[in-house]
């Protein structure tokens, strides 16, 4: 595992079938941060609907949640550090869940 600055993990990003939901959790930071509307809807800046209908079908296996999440879910994560050919970059920090 390569070390790109202040990353611990190196996640491989896996196609799904249909798209995971978006824990309460996630919700309520996206509508925090003015990413999602009142009715659920996401607005991610810089991203084109296209590419974000492609970000929900995809999924990893999450380091810090032990858990597999959708992408748009890491995407949003304080400790989404960047995505570079099919990897995700993680921080790895501990996140209150």
């Amino acid at each position: 595992m390569s070390e790109t600055a202040g990353t611990k993990y190196e996640v491989p990003i896996k196609p799904v079938e249909k798209s995971l939901k978006i824990s309460d959790r996630a919700k309520g930071e996206l509508k925090a941060s003015g990413m999602m509307d009142e009715k659920g809807k996401l607005k991610l800046k810089g991203v084109s609907p296209k590419m974000l209908k492609r970000m929900k079908l995809e999924s990893i296996d999450c380091p810090v949640f032990k858990k597999e999440l959708g992408f748009v879910e890491c995407y949003v994560c304080s400790n989404f550090h960047s995505r570079i050919s099919g990897i995700v970059y993680c921080k790895g920090d501990p996140i209150d869940q």
